[in-house]
Protein backbone atom coordinates (compact mmCIF):
# COMPACT_ATOMS: atom_id res chain seq x y z
CA UNK A 1 0.00 0.00 0.00
CA UNK A 2 1.48 3.31 -0.84
CA UNK A 3 2.60 5.70 1.81
CA UNK A 4 -0.17 8.64 2.10
CA UNK A 5 0.38 12.52 3.19
CA UNK A 6 -2.01 13.91 4.85
CA UNK A 7 -1.49 17.42 5.20
CA UNK A 8 -3.26 19.54 8.58
CA UNK A 9 -3.33 18.03 11.77
CA UNK A 10 -6.24 19.36 12.90
CA UNK A 11 -9.42 17.54 14.23
CA UNK A 12 -9.85 16.03 10.53
CA UNK A 13 -6.37 15.21 10.17
CA UNK A 14 -5.61 14.11 13.36
CA UNK A 15 -8.85 11.82 12.96
CA UNK A 16 -8.20 10.47 9.58
CA UNK A 17 -4.65 9.80 11.17
CA UNK A 18 -6.33 7.33 13.35
CA UNK A 19 -8.68 5.50 11.14
CA UNK A 20 -5.64 5.00 8.77
CA UNK A 21 -3.60 3.90 12.16
CA UNK A 22 -6.51 1.26 12.71
CA UNK A 23 -6.10 -0.11 9.56
CA UNK A 24 -2.89 -0.88 9.33
CA UNK A 25 -1.87 2.13 6.47
CA UNK A 26 1.03 4.12 6.55
CA UNK A 27 1.37 7.68 6.22
CA UNK A 28 2.43 10.97 7.61
CA UNK A 29 0.78 14.15 8.74
CA UNK A 30 2.43 17.31 8.19
CA UNK A 31 1.32 20.50 9.85
CA UNK A 32 2.26 23.77 9.05
CA UNK A 33 2.10 25.02 12.92
CA UNK A 34 4.84 24.79 15.39
CA UNK A 35 2.60 23.03 18.00
CA UNK A 36 -1.18 21.47 17.67
CA UNK A 37 -3.50 24.48 17.18
CA UNK A 38 -7.25 24.53 16.80
CA UNK A 39 -9.22 27.95 16.04
CA UNK A 40 -12.27 28.64 17.02
CA UNK A 41 -14.23 27.58 20.60
CA UNK A 42 -16.86 25.29 20.85
CA UNK A 43 -16.93 21.87 18.08
CA UNK A 44 -20.42 20.88 18.25
CA UNK A 45 -21.17 16.87 17.12
CA UNK A 46 -24.58 15.30 16.07
CA UNK A 47 -25.31 11.81 16.12
CA UNK A 48 -23.92 10.90 12.71
CA UNK A 49 -20.36 12.48 14.12
CA UNK A 50 -21.30 9.80 16.36
CA UNK A 51 -21.21 7.13 13.80
CA UNK A 52 -18.46 7.99 12.21
CA UNK A 53 -16.07 8.31 15.12
CA UNK A 54 -17.11 5.09 16.00
CA UNK A 55 -16.50 3.58 12.40
CA UNK A 56 -13.11 5.25 11.88
CA UNK A 57 -11.12 4.19 15.28
CA UNK A 58 -12.41 1.81 17.92
CA UNK A 59 -13.16 3.64 21.08
CA UNK A 60 -12.73 7.57 19.59
CA UNK A 61 -16.63 7.95 20.43
CA UNK A 62 -16.18 6.93 23.95
CA UNK A 63 -13.01 9.32 24.10
CA UNK A 64 -15.33 12.37 22.87
CA UNK A 65 -18.02 11.13 25.55
CA UNK A 66 -15.46 11.83 28.41
CA UNK A 67 -14.74 14.94 27.84
CA UNK A 68 -17.89 16.53 26.08
CA UNK A 69 -21.11 18.32 27.38
CA UNK A 70 -23.47 15.28 28.67
CA UNK A 71 -26.46 14.62 26.28
CA UNK A 72 -29.11 16.32 26.76
CA UNK A 73 -27.67 18.52 29.37
CA UNK A 74 -30.21 20.26 31.81
CA UNK A 75 -28.98 22.56 35.04
CA UNK A 76 -30.72 21.00 38.10
CA UNK A 77 -30.28 23.34 41.63
CA UNK A 78 -29.08 21.45 44.73
CA UNK A 79 -32.27 22.83 46.28
CA UNK A 80 -35.42 22.63 44.46
CA UNK A 81 -36.60 25.80 46.30
CA UNK A 82 -33.78 27.82 44.69
CA UNK A 83 -33.63 28.86 41.14
CA UNK A 84 -30.25 30.80 41.73
CA UNK A 85 -26.60 29.03 41.80
CA UNK A 86 -23.89 30.17 43.74
CA UNK A 87 -20.24 28.50 44.86
CA UNK A 88 -20.75 25.61 42.68
CA UNK A 89 -23.53 23.81 43.86
CA UNK A 90 -25.29 22.75 41.11
CA UNK A 91 -25.36 19.70 39.14
CA UNK A 92 -26.23 18.85 35.67
CA UNK A 93 -27.86 15.70 34.69
CA UNK A 94 -30.83 14.24 32.46
CA UNK A 95 -34.11 16.46 31.67
CA UNK A 96 -36.42 13.59 32.81
CA UNK A 97 -37.83 14.88 35.61
CA UNK A 98 -35.49 18.44 36.28
CA UNK A 99 -37.48 21.40 36.98
CA UNK A 100 -35.89 24.48 35.55
CA UNK A 101 -36.28 27.74 36.55
CA UNK A 102 -38.71 30.02 34.17
CA UNK A 103 -40.43 26.94 33.28
CA UNK A 104 -42.05 25.37 36.40
CA UNK A 105 -42.66 22.03 34.35
CA UNK A 106 -41.18 18.12 34.37
CA UNK A 107 -39.80 17.77 31.31
CA UNK A 108 -40.95 14.07 31.69
CA UNK A 109 -39.81 11.17 28.54
CA UNK A 110 -39.75 14.88 26.30
CA UNK A 111 -37.10 14.49 23.37
CA UNK A 112 -33.65 15.21 23.93
CA UNK A 113 -33.77 18.85 22.36
CA UNK A 114 -30.84 20.03 20.21
CA UNK A 115 -31.26 23.89 20.05
CA UNK A 116 -34.36 26.41 21.86
CA UNK A 117 -35.47 29.19 19.71
CA UNK A 118 -36.69 32.20 21.09
CA UNK A 119 -37.96 35.89 19.93
CA UNK A 120 -35.05 37.58 20.28
CA UNK A 121 -36.81 40.85 19.49
CA UNK A 122 -38.93 40.67 23.10
CA UNK A 123 -38.37 42.65 25.96
CA UNK A 124 -38.61 40.07 28.33
CA UNK A 125 -35.72 39.37 30.16
CA UNK A 126 -33.75 35.38 29.27
CA UNK A 127 -34.99 34.18 32.49
CA UNK A 128 -38.68 35.27 31.50
CA UNK A 129 -38.47 34.52 27.63
CA UNK A 130 -40.06 31.19 26.86
CA UNK A 131 -39.20 29.64 23.75
CA UNK A 132 -40.77 30.02 20.06
CA UNK A 133 -40.00 26.53 19.22
CA UNK A 134 -37.67 23.78 19.93
CA UNK A 135 -36.06 21.08 17.19
CA UNK A 136 -35.25 17.67 19.08
CA UNK A 137 -32.30 15.51 18.34
CA UNK A 138 -33.89 12.01 18.42
CA UNK A 139 -31.04 9.51 18.10
CA UNK A 140 -29.90 7.65 20.78
CA UNK A 141 -26.49 9.11 20.42
CA UNK A 142 -27.60 12.62 21.29
CA UNK A 143 -25.57 15.88 20.33
CA UNK A 144 -22.25 16.84 22.34
CA UNK A 145 -20.16 19.79 22.36
CA UNK A 146 -16.74 20.39 23.68
CA UNK A 147 -13.86 22.86 23.08
CA UNK A 148 -12.02 22.67 20.35
CA UNK A 149 -8.35 22.71 21.73
CA UNK A 150 -9.83 19.92 24.34
CA UNK A 151 -10.90 17.60 21.97
CA UNK A 152 -7.92 18.15 19.58
CA UNK A 153 -5.56 17.47 22.55
CA UNK A 154 -7.30 14.08 23.41
CA UNK A 155 -6.59 13.35 19.42
CA UNK A 156 -2.86 13.93 19.64
CA UNK A 157 -2.39 12.08 22.75
CA UNK A 158 -3.94 8.78 20.61
CA UNK A 159 -1.80 9.67 17.24
CA UNK A 160 1.45 7.46 17.07
CA UNK A 161 4.54 8.76 18.08
CA UNK A 162 6.94 9.81 14.94
CA UNK A 163 3.63 10.33 12.81
CA UNK A 164 2.86 14.20 12.80
CA UNK A 165 5.79 16.60 11.69
CA UNK A 166 5.03 19.98 12.73
CA UNK A 167 6.76 23.41 10.93
CA UNK A 168 5.87 22.18 7.51
CA UNK A 169 4.16 24.63 5.44
CA UNK A 170 3.05 23.27 2.17
CA UNK A 171 4.25 25.06 -0.79
CA UNK A 172 3.30 22.79 -3.76
CA UNK A 173 3.20 19.32 -4.90
CA UNK A 174 4.88 17.70 -8.04
CA UNK A 175 3.30 14.86 -9.81
CA UNK A 176 6.24 14.11 -12.45
CA UNK A 177 3.56 11.95 -14.77
CA UNK A 178 5.22 8.79 -14.54
CA UNK A 179 2.78 6.77 -11.51
CA UNK A 180 5.51 7.15 -9.52
CA UNK A 181 5.63 8.88 -5.83
CA UNK A 182 4.32 12.84 -5.68
CA UNK A 183 6.71 15.05 -3.77
CA UNK A 184 5.73 17.71 -1.39
CA UNK A 185 7.87 20.43 -1.21
CA UNK A 186 7.36 22.72 2.05
CA UNK A 187 8.44 26.48 2.73
CA UNK A 188 11.51 25.68 4.86
CA UNK A 189 13.33 23.98 1.38
CA UNK A 190 12.10 20.22 2.36
CA UNK A 191 10.70 18.03 0.32
CA UNK A 192 8.80 14.67 0.98
CA UNK A 193 7.38 11.89 -1.03
CA UNK A 194 4.33 9.77 -0.94
CA UNK A 195 1.85 7.94 -3.24
CA UNK A 196 -1.02 10.24 -2.49
CA UNK A 197 -1.94 13.45 -0.68
CA UNK A 198 -5.13 14.53 1.46
CA UNK A 199 -5.59 18.22 2.03
CA UNK A 200 -6.92 17.85 5.78
CA UNK A 201 -5.65 21.95 5.89
CA UNK A 202 -9.04 23.55 6.66
CA UNK A 203 -10.89 26.91 4.77
CA UNK A 204 -7.43 28.08 3.94
CA UNK A 205 -6.35 24.97 2.11
CA UNK A 206 -2.75 24.87 0.05
CA UNK A 207 -4.09 21.52 -0.95
CA UNK A 208 -7.52 22.97 -2.57
CA UNK A 209 -5.12 25.53 -4.60
CA UNK A 210 -2.88 23.22 -6.18
CA UNK A 211 -5.85 20.46 -7.12
CA UNK A 212 -7.82 23.42 -9.15
CA UNK A 213 -4.28 24.73 -10.69
CA UNK A 214 -3.49 27.96 -8.84
CA UNK A 215 -4.65 30.41 -6.26
CA UNK A 216 -6.26 32.60 -9.34
CA UNK A 217 -8.43 29.85 -10.20
CA UNK A 218 -11.96 29.23 -9.00
CA UNK A 219 -12.23 27.44 -6.06
CA UNK A 220 -8.98 28.11 -5.16
CA UNK A 221 -10.17 30.43 -2.07
CA UNK A 222 -13.21 30.79 -0.52
CA UNK A 223 -15.87 33.26 -0.46
CA UNK A 224 -17.25 35.97 2.64
CA UNK A 225 -20.80 34.97 2.93
CA UNK A 226 -21.89 37.99 3.93
CA UNK A 227 -22.44 37.60 7.59
CA UNK A 228 -19.83 38.00 10.06
CA UNK A 229 -19.85 36.78 14.18
CA UNK A 230 -18.83 37.78 17.60
CA UNK A 231 -17.88 35.50 20.11
CA UNK A 232 -16.75 34.60 23.61
CA UNK A 233 -16.29 32.24 26.17
CA UNK A 234 -18.15 32.65 29.63
CA UNK A 235 -17.44 30.97 32.80
CA UNK A 236 -20.99 28.95 33.26
CA UNK A 237 -20.88 30.21 36.87
CA UNK A 238 -21.26 33.58 35.59
CA UNK A 239 -23.58 32.53 32.25
CA UNK A 240 -25.83 31.27 35.50
CA UNK A 241 -26.14 34.35 37.29
CA UNK A 242 -26.97 36.47 34.23
CA UNK A 243 -29.26 34.07 31.75
CA UNK A 244 -30.40 31.76 34.98
CA UNK A 245 -29.86 27.78 35.57
CA UNK A 246 -32.71 27.06 32.89
CA UNK A 247 -31.46 29.49 30.19
CA UNK A 248 -27.25 29.03 30.53
CA UNK A 249 -28.01 24.91 30.87
CA UNK A 250 -28.99 24.63 27.35
CA UNK A 251 -28.80 25.35 23.86
CA UNK A 252 -30.38 28.84 22.69
CA UNK A 253 -30.60 30.67 19.76
CA UNK A 254 -32.42 34.31 19.87
CA UNK A 255 -33.56 35.59 16.40
CA UNK A 256 -33.70 38.24 14.96
CA UNK A 257 -33.68 40.63 12.23
CA UNK A 258 -30.28 40.17 10.18
CA UNK A 259 -28.80 38.78 13.59
CA UNK A 260 -28.98 35.68 15.94
CA UNK A 261 -27.24 35.13 19.11
CA UNK A 262 -25.96 31.65 19.84
CA UNK A 263 -25.32 30.39 23.30
CA UNK A 264 -24.25 26.67 24.33
CA UNK A 265 -22.58 24.84 27.22
CA UNK A 266 -19.03 23.28 26.30
CA UNK A 267 -17.38 20.65 28.03
CA UNK A 268 -18.08 18.36 31.34
CA UNK A 269 -19.73 19.66 33.93
CA UNK A 270 -17.56 21.43 36.76
CA UNK A 271 -15.87 24.47 37.45
CA UNK A 272 -14.45 25.14 33.81
CA UNK A 273 -17.09 24.46 31.91
CA UNK A 274 -17.82 27.46 29.47
CA UNK A 275 -20.58 28.80 27.98
CA UNK A 276 -19.98 29.24 23.94
CA UNK A 277 -21.68 32.80 22.88
CA UNK A 278 -21.54 33.97 19.18
CA UNK A 279 -23.59 37.11 17.99
CA UNK A 280 -24.16 36.70 14.67
CA UNK A 281 -24.60 39.58 11.93
CA UNK A 282 -25.51 40.10 8.05
CA UNK A 283 -23.06 42.42 6.87
CA UNK A 284 -24.44 45.42 4.53
CA UNK A 285 -20.60 45.18 3.12
CA UNK A 286 -20.36 42.91 0.01
CA UNK A 287 -17.16 41.60 0.86
CA UNK A 288 -14.46 41.25 3.82
CA UNK A 289 -12.42 44.39 4.55
CA UNK A 290 -8.97 42.64 5.68
CA UNK A 291 -6.19 43.47 3.94
CA UNK A 292 -4.04 40.18 4.87
CA UNK A 293 -5.93 37.37 2.50
CA UNK A 294 -5.18 34.70 5.00
CA UNK A 295 -6.98 36.67 7.88
CA UNK A 296 -10.96 35.74 9.17
CA UNK A 297 -10.76 37.42 11.85
CA UNK A 298 -10.45 41.43 12.57
CA UNK A 299 -10.23 43.58 15.88
CA UNK A 300 -13.13 45.05 17.60
CA UNK A 301 -13.91 46.86 20.58
CA UNK A 302 -16.63 46.45 22.84
CA UNK A 303 -18.47 50.24 20.71
CA UNK A 304 -18.45 47.87 17.51
CA UNK A 305 -20.49 45.18 19.11
CA UNK A 306 -22.96 47.83 21.04
CA UNK A 307 -23.34 48.85 17.22
CA UNK A 308 -24.70 45.55 16.73
CA UNK A 309 -25.83 44.62 19.61
CA UNK A 310 -27.01 45.72 23.35
CA UNK A 311 -24.02 44.17 24.63
CA UNK A 312 -20.37 43.97 24.12
CA UNK A 313 -17.21 42.11 25.73
CA UNK A 314 -16.02 40.67 22.51
CA UNK A 315 -12.27 41.13 21.49
CA UNK A 316 -12.85 39.90 18.09
CA UNK A 317 -15.12 40.03 14.90
CA UNK A 318 -14.91 36.70 13.00
CA UNK A 319 -15.85 36.72 9.37
CA UNK A 320 -17.40 33.57 7.88
CA UNK A 321 -16.14 32.30 4.50
CA UNK A 322 -17.49 29.12 2.83
CA UNK A 323 -17.32 27.62 -0.84
CA UNK A 324 -21.06 28.10 -1.27
CA UNK A 325 -20.34 30.15 -4.69
CA UNK A 326 -17.63 28.27 -5.83
CA UNK A 327 -18.17 24.50 -4.91
CA UNK A 328 -15.41 22.32 -6.07
CA UNK A 329 -16.26 20.20 -9.48
CA UNK A 330 -14.32 17.45 -7.96
CA UNK A 331 -12.82 16.86 -4.67
CA UNK A 332 -9.99 14.76 -6.26
CA UNK A 333 -7.46 15.64 -8.91
CA UNK A 334 -5.08 12.21 -9.69
CA UNK A 335 -4.06 11.03 -6.15
CA UNK A 336 -4.75 14.72 -4.51
CA UNK A 337 -7.72 14.91 -2.24
CA UNK A 338 -9.02 17.17 -0.50
CA UNK A 339 -11.64 16.06 2.63
CA UNK A 340 -13.23 18.63 5.45
CA UNK A 341 -13.45 22.11 5.27
CA UNK A 342 -10.60 21.94 2.61
CA UNK A 343 -13.49 20.33 0.43
CA UNK A 344 -16.64 21.96 1.39
CA UNK A 345 -16.00 25.16 3.63
CA UNK A 346 -19.30 25.75 5.44
CA UNK A 347 -20.62 28.50 7.66
CA UNK A 348 -21.49 26.89 10.93
CA UNK A 349 -25.29 27.50 11.29
CA UNK A 350 -26.26 23.62 11.26
CA UNK A 351 -23.75 22.89 13.62
CA UNK A 352 -22.70 19.90 11.77
CA UNK A 353 -19.19 21.28 9.79
CA UNK A 354 -17.59 18.98 12.16
CA UNK A 355 -19.60 16.25 11.81
CA UNK A 356 -19.62 16.15 8.28
CA UNK A 357 -15.78 15.87 8.51
CA UNK A 358 -16.31 13.37 10.57
CA UNK A 359 -18.27 11.17 8.07
CA UNK A 360 -15.58 12.24 5.38
CA UNK A 361 -13.04 10.28 7.37
CA UNK A 362 -14.80 7.51 8.13
CA UNK A 363 -15.61 7.10 4.27
CA UNK A 364 -12.19 7.75 2.90
CA UNK A 365 -10.64 4.94 5.37
CA UNK A 366 -12.76 2.67 4.57
CA UNK A 367 -12.11 3.29 1.25
CA UNK A 368 -8.55 2.96 1.51
CA UNK A 369 -8.95 -0.02 3.69
CA UNK A 370 -10.65 -2.05 0.62
CA UNK A 371 -7.38 -0.87 -1.49
CA UNK A 372 -5.22 -2.65 1.13
CA UNK A 373 -7.35 -5.73 1.52
CA UNK A 374 -6.01 -9.18 0.70
CA UNK A 375 -7.95 -9.40 -2.30
CA UNK A 376 -6.51 -6.27 -3.87
CA UNK A 377 -2.76 -7.42 -3.77
CA UNK A 378 -0.13 -4.26 -4.20
CA UNK A 379 1.35 -4.33 -7.51
CA UNK A 380 5.09 -4.25 -8.15
CA UNK A 381 3.82 -1.71 -11.21
CA UNK A 382 3.76 1.77 -9.37
CA UNK A 383 1.62 3.20 -12.08
CA UNK A 384 -1.17 0.23 -11.35
CA UNK A 385 -0.74 1.47 -7.87
CA UNK A 386 -1.31 5.04 -9.00
CA UNK A 387 -4.32 4.28 -11.01
CA UNK A 388 -6.03 2.09 -7.71
CA UNK A 389 -5.62 5.08 -5.37
CA UNK A 390 -7.40 7.78 -8.26
CA UNK A 391 -9.81 4.66 -8.29
CA UNK A 392 -10.35 5.42 -4.50
CA UNK A 393 -10.21 9.27 -4.75
CA UNK A 394 -12.89 8.98 -7.59
CA UNK A 395 -14.80 6.50 -5.56
CA UNK A 396 -14.93 9.10 -2.49
CA UNK A 397 -15.83 11.64 -4.59
CA UNK A 398 -19.20 10.22 -5.71
CA UNK A 399 -20.16 9.07 -2.26
CA UNK A 400 -19.38 12.26 -0.90
CA UNK A 401 -19.24 15.08 -2.76
CA UNK A 402 -23.57 15.90 -3.65
CA UNK A 403 -23.53 14.99 0.24
CA UNK A 404 -21.28 17.59 0.94
CA UNK A 405 -21.91 20.27 -0.87
CA UNK A 406 -25.72 20.31 0.53
CA UNK A 407 -24.22 21.21 3.69
CA UNK A 408 -22.45 24.14 2.38
CA UNK A 409 -25.97 25.30 0.64
CA UNK A 410 -28.31 24.56 3.53
CA UNK A 411 -26.34 25.94 5.88
CA UNK A 412 -26.60 29.33 4.57
CA UNK A 413 -30.52 28.55 4.12
CA UNK A 414 -30.79 28.26 7.42
CA UNK A 415 -28.82 31.46 8.40
CA UNK A 416 -31.30 33.53 6.65
CA UNK A 417 -34.17 31.41 8.49
CA UNK A 418 -32.88 32.45 12.19
CA UNK A 419 -32.52 36.17 11.02
CA UNK A 420 -35.59 36.30 9.20
CA UNK A 421 -34.34 36.82 5.48
CA UNK A 422 -36.70 34.90 3.94
CA UNK A 423 -40.62 34.73 2.67
CA UNK A 424 -43.02 33.46 5.91
CA UNK A 425 -39.89 33.84 8.32
CA UNK A 426 -40.26 35.67 11.63
CA UNK A 427 -43.06 36.17 13.92
CA UNK A 428 -46.49 34.20 12.87
CA UNK A 429 -44.24 32.06 11.09
CA UNK A 430 -42.73 30.23 13.46
CA UNK A 431 -44.17 26.55 13.00
CA UNK A 432 -43.21 27.12 9.00
CA UNK A 433 -40.14 27.69 10.35
CA UNK A 434 -39.30 25.04 12.69
CA UNK A 435 -40.67 22.25 10.08
CA UNK A 436 -37.81 23.40 7.49
CA UNK A 437 -35.13 23.49 10.18
CA UNK A 438 -36.22 20.28 11.40
CA UNK A 439 -36.39 18.59 8.11
CA UNK A 440 -32.44 20.00 7.82
CA UNK A 441 -31.38 18.86 10.25
CA UNK A 442 -32.72 15.27 9.83
CA UNK A 443 -30.45 15.45 6.72
CA UNK A 444 -27.65 16.35 8.92
CA UNK A 445 -28.09 13.54 11.48
CA UNK A 446 -30.03 10.85 10.13
CA UNK A 447 -27.61 9.17 7.56
CA UNK A 448 -27.62 5.42 7.25
CA UNK A 449 -23.40 5.56 7.15
CA UNK A 450 -22.80 1.81 7.17
CA UNK A 451 -25.00 1.58 4.44
CA UNK A 452 -23.15 4.77 2.26
CA UNK A 453 -19.97 2.86 2.97
CA UNK A 454 -20.98 -0.40 1.97
CA UNK A 455 -22.31 1.22 -1.03
CA UNK A 456 -18.86 3.19 -1.68
CA UNK A 457 -16.72 0.46 -1.01
CA UNK A 458 -18.74 -1.78 -3.74
CA UNK A 459 -17.96 1.08 -6.44
CA UNK A 460 -14.76 1.21 -5.28
CA UNK A 461 -14.06 -2.41 -5.79
CA UNK A 462 -15.62 -2.40 -9.54
CA UNK A 463 -13.22 0.72 -9.60
CA UNK A 464 -10.31 -0.99 -8.25
CA UNK A 465 -10.69 -3.98 -10.91
CA UNK A 466 -10.59 -1.91 -13.81
CA UNK A 467 -7.77 0.10 -12.61
CA UNK A 468 -5.79 -3.81 -12.09
CA UNK A 469 -6.19 -3.97 -15.72
CA UNK A 470 -4.64 -0.73 -16.44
Amino acid sequence: MPHIAIIGAGITGTTLSLGLTARGIAHTVYEQGRHPAELGAGLGLGPNAARALRIAHAGLYERFLEVCTPRDMKWRPSSSSSSSVSGGSGSFGSSSGIREEGRGEKQGEEEPVWIEFLDGTSPLAARELKPAFRIPCPYPEGHGAVHRARWLEVLMGMVAEGVVQFGKRLEGIEDRGDGGRLVLRFEDGTTAQAGAVVGCDGVKSKVREVLVGGRDKEGAKCGYSGKYAYRCMIPMERAVEELGPGRAGCSSLWMGHGRHVLTFPVGRPGPDQLLNLVAFVTDSNESWPSQDARSFTLPATRDDALLDFEQGGFSNTWGLFDLAAHPLPSFHAGRILVIGDAAHASTPHHGSGAGFCMEDVAVLSSLLEEMAAKHHPPEVDSSNQAHKLQAVFAAFDASRRERDQWLVQSSRRAAELYEWRLPNTGKGWFETMRKDIEERQAVCWGIDLDKAIAEAREDVRRRLAVASRC
